[in-house]
């Protein structure tokens, strides 16, 4: 819209105000009018004193606000705090740390913390049919790095080589297209083959690595494969779409998370793809604007989140 904020000074002071924040998401979530979320009656009374709704159907619960049925839903944060961070974390290139945001906007590192893992929620994204054309396939490892921990640590976090005690994230990128990461069990053939024929359509060209993973696709898929200990490009044989993601993901999660919990990592991929898959054909706003619209039916407990009603210390 023409009067939307184009940079996050402009968001700031747009979304300080109610008024502001009310007609933004109004338009977004509710384009032919306020509908009751609980049963959809679009007879519905607006409270200016309360800054809610009041559904004319009479069912439980039948007063609502822009946060019912969202991310933000039975939060004590005001949008104003809400809308920026949502913002931050979408145009941030390497993400947005729990520090930086409880810096930003004044609340606690904890809140933060649990705000920013609200948001990633609604940036997960929505597989949209099979990858086809020309897909490059490959898989790295997501972990401490040793050379980084004192001795002690190292001893008992580090207990082969390699990737041994790693977590083991598979990518899949469409040339001029999307890219999806996932975790994965391992890298056997099984596993990495069995997210390939998932996510890939047959009669695609795969190029991977050598990895004796991939061995087998020939059936279904055009394969070529690039030898890294000989080269890094062949032709247009290589897998540098996805190296450079993976760039983009580690230096996220080591130069701005820092520490990531093996058990929320796929936050973090999906966080990151959102940003790549929407780095050339939108801008700022609009990227707000699309996860935006994804807020609605999704919603994430501080209990799902840590598997506990309490927790005192967090990364």
């Amino acid at each position: 819209m023409e009067n939307d904020p184009k940079a996050l000074q402009e968001a700031v002071i747009y979304f300080a105000e109610p008024d502001n924040c009310r007609k933004y998401l109004v338009a977004l979530r509710w384009p032919n009018g306020v509908e009751c979320p609980r049963c959809g009656s679009n007879k519905v009374v607006f409270s200016e004193k309360f800054n809610r709704w009041q559904c004319g159907s009479h069912h439980e619960r039948r007063q609502f606000t822009l946060k019912t049925g969202t991310i933000f839903e039975e939060s004590p944060l005001g949008l104003d705090k809400w809308l920026p961070a949502v913002w931050m974390l979408c145009n941030c290139k390497n993400g947005m740390s729990s520090w930086e945001l409880h810096r930003a906007l004044g609340v606690t590192q904890k809140t933060a913390w649990f705000m920013l893992h609200r948001v990633r929620l609604s940036l997960q994204g929505q597989a949209g049919g099979m990858l086809a054309g020309e897909v490059e396939v490959d898989e790295t490892f997501i972990g401490g790095k040793a050379r980084n921990m004192h001795a002690s640590r190292r001893a008992t976090k580090i207990t082969g080589r390699g990737g041994k005690d790693k977590t083991v994230v598979m990518g899949m990128m469409e040339r001029g297209g999307e890219v999806r990461a996932m975790v994965v069990d391992n890298r056997r053939k099984k596993e990495l083959q069995k997210q390939i024929r998932q996510h890939v359509e047959v009669g695609a060209a795969i190029f991977s690595d050598e990895l004796k993973s991939y061995d087998g696709l020939e059936s279904d898929y055009q394969h070529a494969v690039i030898n890294h200990a000989i080269e890094y490009v062949n032709g247009n044989v290589h897998t540098n779409g996805m190296e450079n993601f993976w760039g983009l993901l580690k230096r996220g999660i080591h130069g701005t998370y820092v520490s990531v919990e093996p058990y929320h990592l796929f936050r973090y991929i999906d966080e990151q793809a959102f940003r790549f898959n929407h780095r050339t054909d939108m801008s700022d706003s609009d990227r707000f604007r699309l996860a935006i619209s994804h807020i609605v039916g999704k919603r994430l407990t501080w209990v799902e989140l840590t598997g506990k009603a309490d927790q005192t210390s967090v990364n």
